[in-house]
């Protein structure tokens, strides 16, 4: 029988910030070009693509909240 010694990894949350800054550019680059792309879409694709950009919002005001997390974790 073969022992598995399975350690979690450890929690570094040193760059969680800066991933988290990286996410929300992503998301708001993701928006613009969705964006864009409504000009040349039909309509179902447009309220489609608005949609997914809501999604895209609530994302990213969940991402800056939890930037405000660790903010306070690192006081």
């Amino acid at each position: 029988m073969t022992k598995y010694n399975h350690k979690p990894n450890p929690d570094d949350r040193s760059d969680n910030v800066e991933k988290l800054q990286a996410m929300i550019q992503n998301t708001e680059d993701k928006i613009h070009k969705a964006e864009i792309a409504m000009e040349f879409s039909g309509e179902n694709q447009q309220q489609q693509i608005k949609e997914k950009n809501e999604r895209r919002e609530k994302a990213i005001q969940g991402f800056r909240e939890e930037i405000k997390d660790e903010a306070h974790r690192n006081e």
